[in-house]
């Protein structure tokens, strides 16, 4: 069974996200860091829709392909896109922004990778989609879809910038 989110569904949680950030930071004293790949797009949608509000942040990507404990079992070599940090990571109030948190590794491979940049006064973490299932201690701050699945489903995020439509798909693991 393949249960589907939409366009609209992205976009209501995309726009939660940007509320729940406002709402805990009124003014502008915080970065947004988008994990690569589709952490940086949803980051620059929340980019986007602060910009509205008037709120100017500073926006960076994060390349934690290095970073990641499951190198020895990905079927081929990482695909390196680089980092792009154009403030100063020490000091700053520093926004992770992920499309899907699920066992917390790839949040502990990007704190790993952006240490590597600087020392932040603060890091939080805003995820699109939290799925559930937690491997390390992560607990986002910001979230804008909770999505209830087992541990084995399977959840594929489409994004329209890397792969030309917004849809989730949850494909139900029936082992």
């Amino acid at each position: 069974m393949v249960r589907t989110l939409t366009e609209a569904d992205i976009a209501r949680g995309v726009e939660k996200l940007t509320h729940l950030i406002r709402e805990a930071h009124p003014g502008n004293d915080y970065a947004l860091v988008g994990v690569r790949s589709r952490g940086d797009e949803v980051a620059e949608r929340i980019l986007a829709g602060l910009a509205e509000a008037g709120i100017k942040v500073p926006i960076g990507i994060l390349d934690i392909s290095l970073y990641r404990d499951d190198l020895a079992h990905l079927n081929s070599n990482p695909k390196l896109q680089g980092s792009e940090l154009p403030f100063a990571v020490d000091g700053a109030n520093v926004i992770l922004v992920d499309d899907v948190l699920f066992t917390g590794r790839t949040v502990r491979a990007a704190i790993d990778a952006l240490m590597d940049y600087g020392r932040p006064a603060k890091i939080e973490l805003a995820t699109l989609i939290d799925r559930g299932h937690r491997e390390l201690p992560f607990t986002p701050n910001f979230v804008g879809i909770e999505l209830q699945t087992r541990r084995l489903d399977y959840v594929d995020v489409k994004l329209k910038e890397t792969d030309g439509a917004d849809l989730v798909e949850v494909t139900e693991n029936r082992d």
